[in-house]
């Protein structure tokens, strides 16, 4: 936040530029908890502040973009998916993702590089996308954890969440 917040110039005056965005389907765990951010209430749990945090820069794009383009900035998040790199020897269990399902690192930034680089997206912002298409906003978790939640595109939220980071940041 606080280093697009300082590029925001650059970027404006460069005219037509882009931000990516990295979050993942594990935004699917949580939306912002926004009355306990910092876990001082509830205990905390890694897999609920992982899903907040992911669910918090789709927001960021989702209130950048918003703010931004009409200085022509466009903001966008992406879910890269799992991708078989040694970042995966980490994982056990049923959060695995099973070789067989993970992307090639080349398949892992395809998403990424169509953010940056389509024109098609030039001046198109403030969505999340998964396997190089807009993703769909679904209601409840799937089992394969495909999908946006709702609140992590909702302007309310993001607008909450752009307040608070200012605030945050002593802005």
């Amino acid at each position: 936040f606080e280093l697009a917040l300082g590029l925001h110039d650059a970027l404006a005056s460069a005219g037509s530029s882009r931000i990516v965005s990295v979050s993942s389907n594990g935004h699917l765990l949580s939306p912002v908890i926004f009355d306990d951010l910092a876990f001082d209430f509830r205990f905390y749990d890694p897999w609920v502040a992982y899903g907040q945090s992911k669910s918090a820069v789709i927001l960021f794009a989702v209130a950048a973009n918003k703010r931004w383009a009409k200085d022509g900035i466009s903001v966008n998040a992406l879910n890269p998916g799992a991708i078989a790199t040694n970042l995966q020897r980490h994982v056990g269990g049923q959060l695995k993702t099973p070789p067989e399902l993970q992307k090639t690192p080349e398949q892992g930034a395809a998403t990424s590089v169509l953010l940056a680089t389509s024109p098609l997206l030039k001046d198109d912002g403030g969505h999340y996308f998964e396997n190089c298409n807009e993703a769909e906003i679904v209601t409840k978790r799937p089992l394969d954890y495909h999908g946006v939640a709702p609140y992590a595109i909702d302007m309310n939220n993001a607008d909450r969440l752009w307040d608070v980071s200012k605030k945050l940041l002593g802005q």
